[in-house]
């Protein structure tokens, strides 16, 4: 199937001067969203990454990381922005282009020593990649891998990640 054909290009969005790749046409179509999953676990279980856990980030990664849990046989742990979640968090302030933000996940969520895999939509420079790969070292689980349905190639985001597999379904 070809995925590229399922994701809208938007020209100057949110800026002008930037293609937005939208996933809502992705998703909205069923047998694209159903190959979109089964096409990620069939990578994830080739690169033969046993996990115990996949961590989505807000909000996109949790579109794609609880089914793939499901069909991976893993539990899913959801990432998110500073202040969203209701009990005792582990932290991380990472840089952005103008500034910073914080990433949280639930201080219960993971144990060391849990195998990961971290999911989003799509990479791009790899900041909130890279902040969450960190914070889930600095519990002491053990990341396994990357798995993303988009990867802008041009902005180099691989290069801030650690080296473990990183799977991309569609390249631009």
């Amino acid at each position: 199937m070809d995925l590229k054909s399922l994701i809208r290009d938007i020209p100057d969005f949110p800026k002008p001067g930037i293609l937005f790749r939208d996933i809502t046409t992705l998703l909205r179509d069923r047998q694209g969203l159903r190959y979109t999953i089964d096409f990620l676990a069939e990578k994830c279980s080739e690169a033969t990454l046993e996990i115990d856990y996949v961590i989505g980030m807000e909000s996109r990664g949790f579109i794609f990381g609880t089914p793939l849990a499901y069909k991976l046989g893993a539990g899913f742990i959801p990432v998110r922005k500073k202040g969203k979640l209701p009990a005792a968090v582990h932290s991380i302030e990472y840089e952005l282009e103008y500034g910073t933000d914080c990433l949280e996940v639930h201080r219960d969520a993971l144990h060391p020593d849990s195998r990961v895999l971290i999911v989003d939509d799509l990479i791009a420079t790899g900041g909130t990649a890279s902040a969450t790969a960190k914070l889930v070292q600095q519990i002491g689980c053990e990341l396994v891998g990357f798995g993303f349905i988009i990867e802008l190639r041009d902005l180099q985001g691989r290069k801030h990640l650690p080296d473990v597999p990183i799977i991309s379904l569609v390249e631009y």
